[in-house]
């Protein structure tokens, strides 16, 4: 681990929790193995949701056997993502179900437990000595279109996965970025205790 990205907490944290990041540098000639593929899945599957009721979809695309399909998810991207994400070697979508399955109701906590979902694919990534980037940067209507994505289900965020590289590997300021340590705003920013004008000590 590159312990200028692992983070600075203020007590103890596990160290999967500690060392996940999102870097930008991946190994372009170094395939995700399918075991290691499952794997991500499996953790993604085991995530909490409203009721059990699992309302994450994902969609994968391994660059090394489906070329085609990778090349369309990665058309996708925006053109600042595309510049990094071109060495990823594997892309997953994943995207939110809007109704409950048990009932066809809406289902209002379906974003929240994708991202919890989304959460425990990217530590596991970490698990597994692999690195995973989450990215707002994509045309979600272009891939709903290009995928058959039902109308039911929101694209919420593209996911690059691979081996991680050297940050030299980037040019500028992505590779400053990737350089620099990581920081969060103080706990008592984003956390209250019992109300929201009192920050958390």
């Amino acid at each position: 681990m590159n312990e200028n990205k692992k983070a600075a907490t203020q007590v103890p944290i596990h160290a999967l929790l500690a060392g996940r990041w999102s870097p930008r540098a991946f190994d372009a000639a170094r395939p995700v193995e399918r075991e290691k593929i499952i794997s991500l899945i499996e953790a993604a599957r085991w995530a909490p949701s409203a009721f059990g009721d699992e309302p994450w979809r994902y969609l994968l695309w391994d660059r090394t056997s489906d070329p085609v399909g990778w090349q369309k998810a990665f058309d996708c991207l925006s053109e600042s993502n595309k510049a990094w994400v071109k060495n990823a070697p594997l892309l997953i979508l994943s995207c939110a179900g809007s109704l409950f399955r048990r009932d066809g109701k809406p289902n209002r906590h379906s974003q929240h437990d994708t991202g919890a979902a989304s959460m425990a694919l990217v530590v596991q990534a970490v698990a597994l000595g692999l690195a995973a980037h989450q990215m707002a940067g994509f045309d979600g209507n272009k891939a709903r279109e290009l995928f058959a994505i039902p109308a039911e289900y929101s694209p919420m965020a593209m996911i690059a996965v691979g081996y991680q590289a050297e940050p030299d590997l980037l040019e500028g300021e992505r590779r400053d970025r990737e350089k620099a340590p990581r920081s969060r705003q103080p706990l008592g920013s984003n956390f209250f205790a019992g109300n929201w004008s009192i920050p958390i000590d």
